[in-house]
């Protein structure tokens, strides 16, 4: 295997925390695709070699439908990332999932519909997908959460909205029927684009308040509830720092272990290869220089 790089994507409020404490050089990568979010930061974490990228670009000008997703992960692919931890803000659809904890989501309901979602506009690709989110390195966090004082909770199932306008009460109560725990409006199609170029991919998700179905109190006003809010993402982002930081020295000894996620592709190409053009090859080529000739 290829030695271990990890890709770190910081979403509403991890991302300016990240970048804010980290240290390295920071690069422009040009894609296919157009240019990702912003700068990449290259730089490492505990002797891990780290690639650094704010989901939302610097100031948060991006909104989530408006994310450049496939230029983000082609260009973390074309630095030789292997596995990516990334965040993201979300509201608790269970009483359990209290504002602050941490999440290792391991089921996705997606109900996008605005973002192109793959990387395969020219041949056909199928990959699988029935478990959107690495085993192994929601293993990898969830051993690391039992060794730093922070609430992780092991799994849950995410619900990604197009947004950017919030759900309604009949939609949020629609999702807890559904047996949805988490609400967000990210994660898709980041984790299909990070399967198709066979990164691994695990979601450190936080909680930063509960969803619409839960009323707030009465006396409750608006200024009020959104300073909660944001002390809630304030705090869960310190939390998901700690986890990160703790975990991505502990990542390359790990990815000694085989991981479907890194074949992902293998027989996932379903056009006639003689068919496929050689410019088309060339394009894509971080992703299948592997199994195609050019």
């Amino acid at each position: 295997m290829s030695e271990t790089m990890v890709g770190l994507i910081g979403g509403s409020g991890l991302g300016q925390a990240l970048a804010d404490e980290l240290t390295g050089k920071s690069v422009e990568v040009d894609t296919p695709f157009g240019p990702p979010s912003g700068p990449i930061l290259m730089g490492d974490i505990g002797g891990q070699a780290i690639a650094f990228l704010s989901r939302h670009g610097p100031g948060h000008m991006f909104r989530p439908s408006a994310v450049p997703y496939r230029a983000n992960i082609f260009a973390l692919k074309k630095l030789g990332v292997t596995h990516i931890i990334a965040s993201g803000a979300t509201g608790s659809l269970q009483e359990e999932i209290h504002p602050r904890d941490l999440v290792l989501c391991d089921q996705v309901i997606d109900k996008t519909f605005l973002r192109p979602n793959t990387f395969f506009d020219e041949l056909v690709a199928h990959v699988e997908f029935a478990d959107p989110f690495c085993a192994a390195l929601r293993k990898v966090l969830q051993h690391t959460s039992e060794t730093v004082d922070v609430k992780v909770h092991p799994k849950a199932t995410y619900v990604c909205m197009e947004g950017p306008q919030f759900s309604t009460r009949a939609e949020s109560r629609l999702h807890r029927q559904w047996g949805a725990d988490l609400i967000g409006m990210t994660v898709m199609p980041e984790a299909k684009l990070a399967r198709e170029a066979e990164i691994c991919y695990a979601l450190v998700a936080m909680a930063t308040d509960y969803d619409c179905w839960r009323p707030h109190a009465a006396n409750v006003d608006q200024q009020t509830l959104l300073a909660e809010i944001i002390g809630h993402l304030n705090a869960a982002t310190a939390n998901a720092i700690k986890l990160i930081r703790a975990a991505v020295p502990k990542i390359a000894a790990a990815a000694q272990t085989p991981c479907g996620c890194r074949d992902a592709m293998k027989l996932a190409i379903w056009s006639d290869r003689k068919r496929i053009p050689a410019a088309v090859v060339e394009k894509l080529g971080p992703l299948v220089s592997r199994y195609l000739d050019s």
